[in-house]
C-alpha cells in the first residue's frame, strides 16, 4: 500500500513502518517527499468548525495537481490516499495540502470553486491494487506508443504516459514543434491499448520538469523541484549580464535558455543604471574611441580606438562620466594612454589557501624549526651561565705538558703501562671475580680458542647535567 511519498506512486517505496490508506505519518520528513510540495505552516492551528475549508489539494503523477471538495467531511491529512471524481470513472490521488492554505492556492491559481469535483472516499485495498497495476504498465505503454508514432511518420515525441486510477483512460504527454494530425494515431492507440485515449501537448520546459535530472550547477533541476511558472527568457538577459552568446553554455537540458538567467537580472539592471551607455564614443586628440567591454563588479569600462582596436584601456565609471561631460562642452580629451593611470598592484590574500598544496605541512615545519631554535638558544644560555659559575669556583688548572715533553716519555702512549683503576672499577672488581668463579667453563673455552678476541666492556655514557 503506497504512502504517497514517491512521485510515481510506486508501492515499493516505504518511508515508515506503518503504511495505510490514511497516508504516511512521516510524510513531511520523508526523503522522497513530493516533487512540488507545499509546507503547511498552519497545520498545528485548529480553526473553528464553521470557518473550516472544505477544499483539498490533491496531487497525481509528477506535478499534476487539482482541487477537490470534501463533501462527506472525511478526516483527511497530508499523505492520505483518496478516490476522487473523474470523467469517466474515478481517479486515485494523494492529498498534498489541507486547511486554510488551500484557499490561498486556489486564489493564486484562479481556480473557481464551482468547477471543483468531489471526493468519494478514502482509497480501499481494491482501489490501490488497481492503481498500482496501472502504474506498472506505463513504461511498456510509452515505448509501444513511440513505436506507433514513428511508424506513422509523425514528428512528435511521447514524453510521459499516465493511467487513470481505475485504468479507464490513458493520457499521453507529447512535445512537437509543428501541428500534428492525430486522427490515425488515436485509432491505432485505441486498438492497441483498448481504452480511452487523451492527448496533451506540453512545452520543452514542462518535459524537462517531468523527466528531471541534474543541471550544470550540480543540483537537481529547478523546474522539477520547486519552479512552477516558466517565464520567458531571451538573449537580452545574457547581454545585460555581459555573457557571451554561446547556445551550448546558456541552454539547459530542455534546449531552451536557462531559467536561472532571470534570477540575478534585477541586480544587474540596478548596477547598470549607474553606468554610461555602452554605445558611448569618446573624442580624443588621437581619434575616436568606443566602449568595448563593461565590468559590472569592478565598475570599469574598457575603451579602444576605432582605427586601432587591439589595445584596450580601462577606466572607472566616474572618470568616464567626466570625459563625456568634456566632450559635450566641445573639448577633446587627452589620448587614452595618457589618461591611463598606473595601477598599484594589490596583493590578494588567499584566506582559504587553496592554491598552496603544502599549506598544512609548512605550518608544522615552521613551528618545529622555531621550537628547535628556542631550545638551542636556551641550552647555549644555560651552558654559558654554568660555565661562568664553574670558572669562578674551580681552581686554576695546571698547564699541560707540550708534545715534546710527551715524546720524552715513551711508555706514556704505549698500552703496556697499566692505567690506574677508577673508583668505579675498583668497586666492580670483586663482582667480576665472583662471576669468573661462577663461570669456570667460560675460562676453559677462552683457553681452547686463543684467537678469539676479547671485547672490553663498554660503560654507558655519562649523562650531561647541562642538557
Amino acid at each position: 500500500m503506497s504512502c504517497g511519498c514517491k512521485t510515481s506512486g510506486d508501492s515499493a517505496h516505504s518511508c515508515s513502518p506503518k503504511k495505510t490508506a490514511n497516508g504516511c505519518e512521516n510524510v513531511n520528513t520523508c526523503g522522497n517527499s513530493y516533487k512540488l510540495s507545499v509546507f503547511d505552516w498552519l497545520s498545528n492551528i485548529n480553526n473553528p468548525a464553521p470557518n473550516r475549508c472544505d477544499f483539498v489539494e490533491v496531487r497525481f503523477k509528477n506535478d499534476r495537481k487539482s482541487f477537490y471538495k470534501n463533501v462527506n467531511n472525511i478526516p483527511l491529512h497530508i499523505g492520505s490516499v483518496i478516490t476522487v471524481e473523474s470523467s469517466p470513472g474515478h481517479d486515485v490521488g494523494v492529498v498534498s495540502l489541507t486547511g486554510e492554505l488551500v484557499k490561498i492556492q486556489m486564489k493564486k491559481k484562479k481556480f473557481s470553486e464551482e468547477s471543483a469535483l468531489k471526493i468519494y472516499r478514502q482509497a480501499n485495498q481494491k482501489d490501490l491494487e488497481v492503481w498500482q497495476e496501472a502504474r506498472k504498465k506505463e513504461d511498456g505503454v510509452k515505448l509501444e506508443a513511440r513505436k506507433i508514432a514513428q511508424r506513422l511518420g509523425l514528428e512528435m515525441k511521447v514524453t510521459d504516459v499516465e493511467y487513470q486510477g481505475d485504468s479507464s483512460k490513458i493520457t499521453f504527454y507529447y512535445t512537437a514543434d509543428n501541428r500534428i494530425d492525430f486522427r490515425q494515431l488515436i485509432k491505432d492507440y485505441a486498438g492497441a491499448f483498448r481504452t480511452k485515449i487523451d492527448m496533451k501537448q506540453i512545452g520543452f520546459r514542462q518535459e524537462a520538469a517531468k523527466v528531471g535530472g541534474i543541471g550544470s550547477c550540480g543540483r537537481e533541476l529547478c523546474c522539477s523541484t520547486w519552479l512552477t511558472d516558466f517565464r520567458s527568457v531571451n538573449t537580452n538577459v545574457a547581454r545585460y549580464q555581459q555573457l557571451s552568446i554561446n547556445p551550448q553554455k546558456l541552454a539547459g537540458q530542455c534546449g531552451k535558455l536557462k531559467c536561472c538567467l532571470n534570477y540575478e537580472l534585477d541586480s544587474y539592471l540596478d548596477a547598470l543604471s549607474n553606468f554610461p551607455s555602452s554605445s558611448t564614443m569618446l573624442e580624443t586628440e588621437k581619434g575616436k574611441a568606443f566602449c568595448i567591454k563593461i565590468d559590472v563588479f569592478k565598475k570599469k569600462m574598457w575603451f579602444a580606438y576605432v582605427d586601432h582596436s587591439i589595445a584596450w584601456y580601462d577606466f572607472d565609471i566616474d572618470l568616464v562620466k567626466k570625459l563625456i561631460s568634456k566632450n559635450k562642452r566641445g573639448e577633446k580629451i587627452l589620448p587614452l594612454e595618457d589618461l591611463k593611470q598606473p595601477e598599484t598592484p594589490s596583493q590578494s590574500i588567499d584566506l582559504i589557501q587553496e592554491n598552496n598544496v603544502d599549506r598544512f605541512e609548512k605550518k608544522n615545519r615552521n613551528n618545529r624549526n622555531r621550537n628547535n631554535q628556542n631550545k638551542q638558544n636556551n641550552n647555549q644560555n644555560q651552558g654559558q651561565g654554568q660555565a661562568q659559575g664553574q670558572k669562578k669556583n674551580r681552581p686554576e688548572r695546571q698547564e699541560r705538558p707540550n708534545r715534546s715533553e710527551k715524546s720524552e716519555n715513551p711508555n706514556a702512549d704505549s698500552g703496556n703501562q697499566p692505567r690506574q683503576p677508577r673508583p668505579q672499577q675498583q668497586q666492580k672488581a670483586p663482582v667480576e671475580k665472583v662471576k669468573a668463579d661462577a663461570n669456570p667453563d667460560a675460562d676453559k673455552a677462552q683457553q681452547n680458542n686463543p684467537n678469539k678476541k676479547k671485547f672490553k666492556k663498554k660503560y654507558p655514557p655519562k649523562k650531561d647535567k647541562n642538557a
